[in-house]
């Protein structure tokens, strides 16, 4: 099968019922956005992550699929699955990674460790994705994603300074130049 298809070099691209539409759409930027998460979710996957960071963090590359499917679909006959529709695991996750960490203080930049910082970068991806998204309210049914991705940021941020806690340097503390 080639990777090219010549068919959207007028810069228009097929959603998953076949409706072609332009690449600008605010659907294709929310399944991009959420394409792009999903990749920088991976590049934080290359780096050597503890199992606790690393397994969930494959269960969410997986469901960032689903979303990006479902969201291609004007029909609504792809079904996001339970990973998705309950984000209940990823507080499970939060919590347990909380649970760890110095009580938070005062705003954190991002920084520390490689991985953090990559946690970081992750988390703003997501809440880009998650702003495209809202942004198909009128047009998609969004409800059984946006939760999904409100949860994940939190998560991401959690992550970050629990990748540093376990590297053992410390958060990078934001102080007012004022």
């Amino acid at each position: 099968m080639r990777v090219y298809t010549r068919t959207g070099d007028d810069g228009a691209t097929a959603l998953g019922n076949g409706e072609r539409v332009s690449k600008a759409s605010p659907r294709v930027a929310a399944y991009g956005d959420i394409d792009e998460f999903n990749a920088a979710v991976g590049v934080l996957l290359a780096e050597t992550l503890p199992a606790e960071a690393a397994d969930p963090l494959r269960r969410v590359q997986a469901a960032l699929l689903e979303v990006g499917a479902a969201l291609a679909d004007p029909s609504g006959r792809f079904v996001v699955s339970d990973t998705v529709r309950d984000p209940a695991w990823i507080e499970h996750w939060i919590d347990g990674m909380d649970a760890e960490l110095p009580a938070l203080r005062n705003f954190v930049l991002p920084g520390g460790v490689r991985a953090a910082a990559l946690a970081h970068q992750a988390r703003c991806e997501c809440r880009r994705a998650e702003r495209s998204t809202v942004l198909l309210g009128g047009v998609a049914d969004t409800q059984p994603v946006l939760p999904f991705l409100n949860r994940l940021s939190d998560a991401l941020f959690v992550l970050a300074r629990w990748l540093n806690l376990q590297a053992g340097v410390a958060d990078v503390p934001w102080r007012s130049e004022s």
